[in-house]
């Protein structure tokens, strides 16, 4: 276990509309156990000591989140999300650089929609990662077979699973590092997915941290109801 202590920074984008929930809102809105989605994601966070703050990036026309308990929190503060998630994490690492945050600051992004993170799991990363020259990411070993497969539908390869993991969140990299690999590839016009996939654009090679398999991002009601259940 971890020193507890460790300063860090958060940003959850939160800008997204979850389509593919087939909801009535967003779906970091959905209820579970009797509270939105959200709420249980930023509690993950907000009973760390280490904690220096929260920013949540959120659409310009979100009506949903003034209506939560958690949005008077004084530890959480608001930035516009934007069209896409590497645009509105840049917005929330800007954000923290009006707050006080440095460029040497750790800072951890994580789903809005990825509820289930074990206390373990984050002190884990936040250890592993410390004195870490890159940063890295919360993963976990792909289980299954995977196959490659053709525009028509037929497989054309299986390649060795041993070397691929599944990139989970949190995400953890300096303010300064992130910030710049961010908006260079965005420039660029590069595939940004992920904080990882960024630095790894810049040149720099983050490092993985095995967790949890529950820790999974809800996507399909399926998601949410394995959440419920449990």
């Amino acid at each position: 276990m971890t020193d507890p202590l460790i300063p860090f920074w958060v940003v959850i984008p939160a800008a997204g509309v979850g389509s593919r929930m087939q909801a009535d809102r967003p779906k970091q809105y959905l209820p579970l156990a009797g509270r939105a989605l959200i709420e249980h994601t930023l509690d993950c966070f907000l009973g760390q000591p280490g904690l220096r703050g929260l920013v949540v990036c959120l659409s310009v026309d979100d009506g949903w989140w003034p209506d939560l308990p958690c949005a008077s929190d004084e530890r959480i503060q608001r930035a516009d999300g934007g069209r896409e998630r590497a645009d509105s994490v840049l917005s929330g690492l800007d954000r923290l650089v009006e707050l006080g945050a440095d460029d040497a600051d750790w800072v951890l992004v994580h789903d809005a929609a990825r509820p289930n993170l074990a206390e373990s799991d984050l002190h884990r990363l936040l250890a592993e990662l410390r004195d870490d020259p890159v940063g890295g990411l919360l993963a976990v070993p792909v289980r299954d077979t995977l196959k490659m497969v053709g525009a028509d539908g037929r497989v054309t390869a299986t390649p060795d699973r041993s070397q691929f993991w599944q990139a989970y969140t949190p995400q953890m990299f300096r303010l300064g590092a992130l910030r710049r690999a961010l908006g260079e590839a965005l420039a660029a016009g590069a595939n940004i997915t992920d904080e990882a996939s960024a630095i790894e654009w810049a040149g720099q090679a983050p490092r993985l941290i095995e967790g949890r398999a529950d820790n999974i991002k809800v996507t399909r009601p399926e998601d949410l109801e394995f959440l419920r259940r449990r």
